[in-house]
């Protein structure tokens, strides 16, 4: 399989955004909200804060994916709460 063009990447991260600024306008999951407020009152920007949680959604997908497997809320709402520091293999 070809490597993704970058049409298809900033398709990626735009809806990967997308989902995020719904979780946060949707409060669902809780964890996506605080983790907007609790970023921005320590003083990153808003696209900042969108790109970090973004990688964490890109990441569980990804190993949801790959393990053929549910999507593990529980999981991601722990990684939500745990940035700036993101999941291991993402830093």
């Amino acid at each position: 399989m070809s490597e993704p063009d970058d049409g298809e990447e900033a398709f990626a991260e735009a809806t990967l955004t997308q989902a995020i600024e719904n979780q946060i306008e949707a409060d669902d999951p809780p964890a996506a909200r605080a983790t907007f407020n609790k970023l921005t009152l320590v003083g990153y920007e808003r696209e900042e804060i969108l790109q970090l949680m973004a990688l964490v959604l890109a990441h569980e997908i990804d190993a949801m994916l790959r393990a053929d497997r549910p999507f593990d809320t529980a999981w991601y709402e722990q990684a939500l709460r745990a940035l700036p520091e993101l999941p291991e293999d993402q830093a």
